[in-house]
């Protein structure tokens, strides 16, 4: 690594898949850049990760255009370890610019000259623009109701790595998106009892009539639907890569052994009361999941294309007790749930970014990642433009956007009249 320059024209902060894919667009088109990384790259993956955990999209898919994942089938699901060393060979395949081990602290417009002034662990560097790549996992949220007893062990999914690391006793699993579900299943099939807590949820199939869900969104045009359904904006996405893949199925999960609860509402000394939304929501997630199957039925007829069908994807079975009868309130004592997993999400975190930049409530104020405030991007946040905008391949592409608007903005700030040189 070299010493950290003083000044360069753009600083991207984060070197995750966001970061990597901004400096490679950069590098490109021979703008001047450093990264800066307060830990490893792609250190999320590594270490904000359970163990098994696996790409939810298979290895043709989510990737970068310029390089394929080694050694692996591309309808593979890559295991975490193995992304996060692509990231790195990526990086040292483009000769990127990062520098680990260097945390941003406060950056803010310069007065009465152009740029910004970012102050970081190891020293002071002068920029004109800043790219905030640090992404959508930046602080685990643990809701406010979360019992502030020590009695129970609880922690975030961030935090989860295998069940060996909870103690003996059931567990409560708050969040059914693939976090949640993922690690739902692989406390059961350990031997825990299980408690999966169900809220409103979309469900797509892993694959169906031979192709990913993956392939699917992209053929009919979902992945870059530019802004999700009304009401849909915090509706997560319950699918797994994991065993080789398969559709998630809280019917068959029920007949494994897990049980299923609806959205958690409360606690209140050692009990947790949930609301009766449970068959709804696996309802909604049910018509989500028929919805993409008849969208890929009409797209296989109007293009004449040669897929076998798959009558059986149409086959639920029967709703089991725990969702015609559903547990509204639970002592978690007298179940012997000695922990709780919080598959809560995340919120980001721009304290450090001390610009005109956000909206009330905080949020990025952007289009297409080009902020409100001149000078400043964002990367890798959810529907930046569009549905697949964190994922690896639809983060990519939002930098190569990010990368030209720079480029244009350089051109303008350095033309020059003729008269400019009298």
């Amino acid at each position: 690594m070299t010493s950290l320059k003083t000044e360069t024209d753009t600083l991207i902060i984060g070197a995750g898949q966001a970061g990597v894919a901004m400096s490679e667009h950069l590098m490109r088109l021979g703008i001047p850049h450093l990264v800066v990384e307060k830990n490893r790259i792609a250190e999320s993956w590594r270490s904000r990760r359970w163990d098994s955990l696996v790409a939810n999209g298979p290895a043709w898919h989510d990737r970068f255009p310029g390089m394929e994942f080694p050694g692996c089938s591309p309808d593979s699901f890559v295991a975490k370890e193995q992304v996060a060393d692509y990231f790195v060979s990526y990086a040292a395949m483009n000769q990127s610019p990062i520098h680990t081990g260097v945390e941003v602290l406060s950056a803010e417009r310069n007065q009465g000259r152009s740029g910004f002034t970012v102050t970081t662990s190891a020293g002071v560097i002068n920029v004109q623009r800043i790219v905030a790549a640090t992404g959508p996992f930046q602080r685990p949220v643990i809701p406010a109701i979360a019992p502030q007893h020590g009695q129970i062990q609880q922690l975030h999914s961030a935090d989860y790595k295998n069940p060996q690391q909870l103690p003996q006793g059931g567990v409560l699993v708050v969040g059914a998106g693939s976090s949640g579900v993922q690690i739902a299943d692989e406390l059961q099939r350990a031997g825990k009892p299980v408690w999966l807590s169900v809220g409103p949820h979309d469900r797509p199939p892993r694959s169906y009539r031979g192709r990913d869900f993956c392939w699917w969104l992209g053929v009919l045009g979902l992945w870059d639907a530019a802004a999700s359904q009304p009401g849909k904006e915090h509706v997560t996405i319950a699918v797994s890569g994991a065993r080789g893949g398969h559709t998630v199925d809280f019917r068959r999960l029920a007949a494994q052994g897990v049980n299923l609860v609806g959205l958690t509402e409360s606690f209140t000394e050692n009990t947790v009361r949930f609301q009766d939304d449970l068959a709804e929501n696996i309802a909604r997630g049910d018509a989500n999941y028929l919805a993409l199957l008849d969208a890929a039925d009409a797209y296989i007829d109007r293009n004449g294309l040669d897929l076998p069908p798959e009558p059986q994807a149409r086959e639920f079975l029967p709703d089991p007790a725990c969702v015609t009868h559903p547990q509204l309130s639970l002592n978690l004592a007298e179940a012997g749930i000695t922990s709780i997993i919080w598959a809560t999400g995340y919120v980001a975190d721009y304290s450090w970014l001390k610009v005109n930049a956000f909206n009330e409530q905080g949020r990025p104020q952007h289009h297409r990642g080009v902020s409100s405030e001149p000078g400043v991007y964002f990367l890798g946040l959810p529907w930046l433009s569009r549905r697949g905008s964190t994922f690896i391949w639809g983060v990519w592409h939002d930098a190569k956007f990010i990368a030209d608007q720079i480029a244009i903005q350089r051109q303008y700030q350095q033309y020059r009249a003729p008269s400019d040189s009298l």
